[in-house]
């Protein structure tokens, strides 16, 4: 299986809540796989396939080990142990259940079960794991808002048209295009807002039409309309923030300093505060995304969870 550049073993996995189980009761349960070659019992999770992110791995991980679709809410914290002597880091986050679409045992996982989460600690073999389930057991409900940069477009210097909003995107981007349908999807994105230049509408278009919604087209949120007015930019940045709806904008890199910066100054946020990340960085590579779960509260939305995430080359 994949490993990166500095030999950390990648994984992904969920915390998944019966959806019979109200938040908060006292008869909540979880999800646990039972792994017959380890003999242990565990939460979903698994490797990072080549070209993948841990998203994706996460949803499709839950998939094929316990026959649940699930959507990923809350961000949960990185689990990082020496496995066979190498390190391993496993992305977490709480797994809303879409699907049912039946268990289906074999060799990786033989058994699954609901578990009170009272008993976490004594039923699981691992007590990160029974941690991980304790932190998400207090954890809010979240939608996600994610910021997402548009492909790789054709060069500037190779584009031949009039107007640059037809530049469209290249081979790669087109690419990534199709991997963001994947991506979204695993966030449980219902919503598209993009701006009108054809390389960003055609970035989210695959995905727009994989769940039929309309992309919404946002002149402010594009490079010209940044030009002609950055402050509506910024204000427009701040509305789709506080619509609950699971969200993707899609915009430019020189629109990304205005949109986050306006997010972050009406989360109350500095710029380097994102989740077990050091840096909020605007200048996302193409395809490259911020995701922001946001808890809604009296007082309006806060950011439970920040994460940023890079398409494989």
């Amino acid at each position: 299986m994949a490993k990166n550049d500095g030999a950390v073993i990648r994984a992904a996995g969920v915390v998944v809540f019966d959806p019979a189980s109200a938040p908060g009761s006292s008869e909540r349960r979880f999800l646990a796989v039972h792994r017959p070659h380890r003999a242990d019992w565990s939460l979903p999770k698994g490797k990072v396939d080549p070209g993948e992110i841990t998203p994706c791995t996460a949803v499709r991980e839950c998939d094929e080990e316990t026959g649940f679709r699930v959507r990923l809410v809350s961000r949960l914290p990185t689990s990082r142990y020496q496995a066979a002597g190498e390190p391993k880091e496993v992305d977490y986050w709480i797994g809303a259940v879409r699907q049912d679409e039946g268990f289906a045992p074999d060799d990786e996982v033989d058994e699954i079960r609901w578990v009170p989460v009272t008993e976490a600690a004594e039923f699981l073999t691992y007590s990160d794991d029974a941690e991980l389930v304790r932190l998400a057991s207090s954890a809010p409900m979240t939608t996600p808002l994610i910021v997402l940069r548009h492909g790789k477009a054709m060069r500037r210097a190779d584009f031949d048209g009039d107007d640059d909003a037809d530049r469209p995107l290249s081979g790669r981007g087109r690419g990534e295009a199709k991997r963001l349908v994947d991506v979204l999807d695993a966030y449980g994105i219902e919503r598209v807002h993009s701006s009108p230049f054809r390389r960003c509408t055609t970035t989210v278009g695959k995905f727009a039409k994989s769940i039929n919604a309309d992309t919404v087209h946002e002149h402010c949120l594009s490079e010209a309309g940044h030009i002609e007015d950055p402050h509506r930019s910024a204000e427009r940045a701040v509305e789709l923030l506080l619509q609950p709806e699971p969200t993707v904008l899609c915009t430019h890199r020189p629109v990304l300093p205005t949109v986050l910066t306006a997010i972050t100054e009406h989360l109350g946020l500095a710029p380097t505060a994102v989740h077990e990340d050091p840096h909020w960085d605007a200048r996302l590579p193409p395809g490259g995304m911020i995701v922001i779960h946001r808890e809604w509260t009296p007082e309006g939305p806060r950011a439970f969870s920040v994460e940023q995430h890079t398409l494989p080359r």
